[in-house]
C-alpha cells in the first residue's frame, strides 16, 4: 500500500514526500512538471528523492486534470492515502492564464475527489490557500470565518476546492481534510515567492519589488512545520461520527489553517536576507497588486486541539537556513 502524493516534484509535494519517505512509507508521486517557474528545479527535487529513496520511491509524470492518464497510472498502485498537493499555484500569474487554474485546480481537484470516491483511500488531505481568506478584515484568519469573497481567480478556485470535497464528502462520506497554507518558504522553495525573489535581487545587486510600497505582513511558515502539520492530519482523518468538524461541516471532512501564527513585518524579513547575504536592500516601491492582501495571520486553534500542531521555527532561524541553501543549490 502506497501513499500517493500529487505535486511531487513541487515544493511542498516534494518535501512532504520526503518525510513520509523518512518515516518508511511507500510513496508514488505525480506530476505534470510544466514550466510555470523552471522545471529543472522540478527535476532536482526528483532526483533528491529517487537517490535517497530508490526502492520505496517511484515517480509518474501524469497531469491529473487528464483524467484518463490519471486513472492509468492509479490502477496501477495499491493507495493506502492521497496527500494532494499538486496545484496551479500563484495569485499573479492568475491575472496572466486564468485557463491554467481552471483546469489544475477545478478540473484536477475534480478528478481526484472521482480517484478518491472510486479507491475509498483511508483519508485525503488536500492543499487550499490562505488566499480564500480575500479581503477578510477580522485577524487572524479564522476556518470559522466566512470566505466567499475571493481577491483572485487562485483564492476562488480554492474556496471552490473546499466546497467540492464538502460535497463528496457528504454524499460518499470520504474522509477529507483541507489545508489553508500561510506563505511557505524554506529550503527548495518556489522561484515566483517574495523569499527567492528578494534573495536572488539581492546578490544579483538589483531593487527588491515592493508591492504596498513593502507595507506587508505575512504568516511567514517554514516548510518543515508545515509537512509536520500535513502528516499529522493525515494519520487522523475526520471521523463519520455526525459531530461538526472544523470548518463547519458534518460529514468526515475537516478545514484547518496551518501557518506560523505570527503576522510579520516584510521589511523584518528583508533585513534577515541583507544580515544572510551581507548585501544592502535598494527598494523598487510599487502599489499593491492587483488580488494581493496587505496583512495574512492564521488561527491555528483548530489543528493545534485536533492534531497537536505546534510550529516550531521562526523567521530568525528559517530566513538563515533558506539562505544557506539557496547559495549551496547555486553555487555561491
Amino acid at each position: 500500500m502506497a501513499v500517493l502524493v500529487t505535486g511531487a516534484a513541487g515544493f511542498i509535494g516534494s518535501t512532504t514526500a520526503r518525510a513520509l519517505l523518512e518515516r518508511g512509507d511507500e510513496v508514488v508521486g505525480i506530476d505534470n512538471l510544466n514550466d510555470y517557474y523552471d522545471p529543472s528545479l522540478k527535476q532536482a527535487r526528483l532526483s533528491n528523492l529517487a537517490r535517497r529513496f530508490d526502492n520505496r520511491f517511484r515517480f509518474e509524470r501524469v497531469d491529473f486534470a487528464d483524467a484518463q492518464a490519471l486513472q492509468r497510472v492509479a490502477d496501477t498502485i495499491e493507495i493506502d492515502s492521497i496527500v494532494h498537493l499538486g496545484a496551479q499555484a500563484g495569485v499573479r500569474y492568475s491575472l496572466e492564464n486564468p485557463g491554467a487554474y481552471v483546469q489544475s485546480n477545478l478540473v484536477g481537484h475534480a478528478n481526484m475527489l472521482e480517484l478518491a470516491r472510486h479507491r475509498q483511500p483511508r483519508h485525503m488531505v488536500y492543499a487550499s490557500s490562505s488566499s480564500v481568506y480575500g479581503g477578510n478584515k477580522s485577524l487572524p484568519f479564522r476556518v470559522e470565518d466566512r470566505v466567499d469573497h475571493p481577491l483572485s481567480l487562485y483564492a476562488a478556485t480554492k474556496k471552490a476546492d473546499e466546497l467540492l470535497s464538502e460535497s463528496y464528502s457528504s454524499l460518499y462520506r470520504i474522509p477529507l481534510t483541507g489545508l489553508r497554507f500561510f506563505t511557505v518558504y524554506g529550503p527548495w522553495g518556489r522561484p515566483d515567492m517574495a523569499m527567492w525573489i528578494f534573495t536572488k535581487a539581492l546578490y544579483a545587486g538589483e531593487p527588491l519589488p515592493l508591492f504596498n510600497r513593502g507595507e506587508m505582513r505575512r504568516d511567514f511558515t517554514y516548510i518543515d512545520d508545515i509537512v509536520r502539520g500535513v502528516i499529522a492530519c493525515l494519520d487522523g482523518p475526520p471521523l463519520d461520527n455526525g459531530e461538526v468538524k472544523a470548518g463547519g461541516s458534518t460529514s468526515p471532512h475537516a478545514l484547518y489553517n496551518i501557518g506560523n501564527s505570527r503576522s510579520e513585518d516584510l521589511m523584518r524579513v528583508v533585513e534577515l536576507l541583507e544580515q544572510e547575504t551581507g548585501r544592502t536592500a535598494t527598494g523598487n516601491l510599487m502599489p499593491m497588486q492587483i488580488g494581493d492582501v496587505k496583512e495574512t495571520f492564521a488561527d491555528i486553534s483548530a489543528i493545534e486541539r485536533d492534531h497537536g500542531f505546534e510550529p516550531r521555527t521562526t523567521i530568525d532561524e528559517g530566513v538563515p537556513r533558506f539562505v544557506s541553501w539557496y547559495r549551496e543549490y547555486h553555487g555561491i
